[in-house]
Order: structure tokens, then sequence, then C-alpha cells
């Protein structure tokens, strides 16, 4: 059986200034992954290869064995939720989620049921009528979440879900997250050690746009050896 996702030498940027070096791994189907690194590290820019936002300088990235830039149709197993929420604030939650689900393909009673699916699973099915604009960081965080999934993807990329919350909604998109149907796969990127050891059964340790670990999530593992023993490159590529 093929990876859900497949990575062979992706590298983004001229050859004389990186952003990404050469990276490759594989994700299984409803494996947990977490990208971990400091700001600057290169989490963000292979989020946005892998959800096809940015072309590759070269390399191959392959969605159950078929290449995302070769069968637009397969990015439609994807779901992405970037740091920055892709929130209308003048419209409702509602209206958010038809948005999203019609940028997916989704039109009439498959919209409708996809867009009840979602809030139920979120919890803002009480909220459904409320500009996204008046919700709380912990509300819009979740109906960035409900955008992402409003399609049932197989394969989910989150930049940084627990950024700028409190502690209780922190716990709560974790919450979220955990309760995942078991074959979803999933890449976190996050420079929480928290969210990898919550959320992860496994973590790619990104430094200087270069991958620099590939190893299980275990309640001994030390996240932070790479930083401490080798020196960072970071600052080499924008995010």
């Amino acid at each position: 059986m093929n990876p859900a996702l497949h990575v062979v030498n992706l590298s983004l940027g001229p050859a004389r200034d990186r952003r990404l070096h050469a990276i490759d791994f594989d994700l299984a189907h409803g494996e947990r992954l977490g990208l971990l690194g400091v700001n600057g590290a290169g989490k963000s820019t292979l989020l946005q290869l892998l959800a096809g936002v940015l072309t590759p300088a070269s390399g191959e990235i392959r969605v159950d064995g078929i290449d995302i830039h070769d069968d637009l149709a397969v990015r439609t197993r994807i779901g992405y939720l970037p740091q920055r929420l892709p929130l209308y604030g003048e419209l409702s939650v509602d209206e958010n989620l038809a948005w999203a689900a019609m940028l997916h393909g989704l039109h009439g009673d498959a919209a409708a049921d996809a867009i009840d699916r979602v809030l139920h699973q979120v919890g803002l099915a009480g909220v459904r009528r409320r500009l996204a604009g008046r919700l709380s960081a912990g509300m819009a965080q979740r109906l960035g979440l409900a955008q992402a999934l409003v399609h049932a993807p197989a394969i989910l990329l989150l930049d940084e879900p627990t950024a700028g919350l409190d502690p209780l909604q922190t716990d709560e998109i974790r919450r979220l997250l955990t309760g995942l149907d078991a074959a979803i796969s999933l890449i976190v990127a996050t420079h929480l050690l928290d969210d990898v050891q919550r959320l992860c059964s496994r973590v790619l340790v990104l430094d200087g746009g270069r991958k620099r670990g590939d190893h299980a999530v275990t309640a001994d593992a030390d996240l932070l050896a790479h930083f401490r023993t080798a020196p960072s490159l970071t600052g080499t590529d924008a995010r």
C-alpha cells in the first residue's frame, strides 16, 4: 500500500538561497506527525508546499501514489489550516463554511450536510449564525479547523493550531484533534513541545530549512536534543 503522503527531495528557492533543502519523509495512513522547529525553521513553508500553495524548485509530493502537481484533483484529499485563519469577519460561521465547501466542490445538499457535520464536530452548531468577527479566539480557531475538515480530507495539515490561545482554548483544540477519525493522517507544525507530545506519535525536526531529525515521540524522548547539540541554521528561510 502506498503511504498517505510521500515526499522526496523537496526543495524551495534558487540553489544559492534555498528556503527548504531536500526534504524526504513518508506519512502513513492515520499517522500523527509533528513538525517541530523554532520560528524560521521552515515549517510553514513545508506545509504550503504540501498543500499545493507553493510550487517546489525540485522534488515530488505524492498522495496515495499520485503526484499533486500532475493530478490537481488529488489535492481534495488534503485539508489545510494556515496560521493566519482564512475567515471573513463580516460573514457568519455558516457563510464561512459554505464558502470553504464551495472551494472544495461541495454544493447543495452535499454542502449543507458537510457543514452540519463539521459544526457539530467542532462544537459550533449553537453559534452558526454569529459573525466570524465576533467569535472568541478559541471559537475562531475551531471555525478554521471546520473549514479544513468540511470536505472530509484524508490528510490534515495544521500550522500552529494552538498559537495565541489561552490554556482552556488550547486544551479544547487539542481535544478536538485527538478525537479525529483514526483514519485521518495529521501533520502539525508547531514550536510547542506540548503540542507534539499531546498530539503526535512521531516528530520531524526542522532547522534552517533542513530535516535534522525524524523519530518516534515517547514519554522519555528529549525533543530539544537537536537544539542543544547542533548549531542552529535558522534564519535562512522566511518561515
